[in-house]
């Protein structure tokens, strides 16, 4: 069931944002997009910034909204990896744009932009 199954929303752009919105998820979707499936200890390692809890959240929240699929397998310690559903896959060309435009902004802005890290 969807979080937002029972809200009422003024147009698509608002459903959208409410679904990916937020400083966290398009970076998890943007790691289990473009690396594939992970399990939450990859994650956390890969969005250090991220608390074990906030990660929590995200990751149910996505899962909630059918973008993120979560398979528990039945060993000790327990396993369970993270990966995008094809909802979730439809979105990697919109982040793919949004990192672009990200690219883009920073030429244009030069020292007026700093971006921690060499990854972008």
């Amino acid at each position: 069931m969807s979080r937002n199954e029972d809200k009422v929303f003024n147009c698509e752009k608002e459903l959208t944002l409410s679904i990916i919105g937020g400083k966290w998820k398009m970076i998890i979707m943007w790691h289990l997009g473009k690396e594939g499936t992970k399990r939450f200890s990859e994650l956390k390692s890969l969005i250090p910034d991220i608390t074990q809890r906030m990660l929590t959240t995200q990751l149910r929240e996505l899962e909630d909204d059918g973008i993120v699929n979560r398979i528990v397998y039945p060993v000790v310690p327990p396993k369970v990896e993270y990966s995008l559903t094809p909802r979730g896959e439809s979105l990697i060309p919109i982040l793919d744009l949004m990192y672009e435009w990200g690219k883009d902004y920073i030429a244009d802005m030069g020292e007026q932009v700093t971006i921690r890290g060499t990854e972008r």
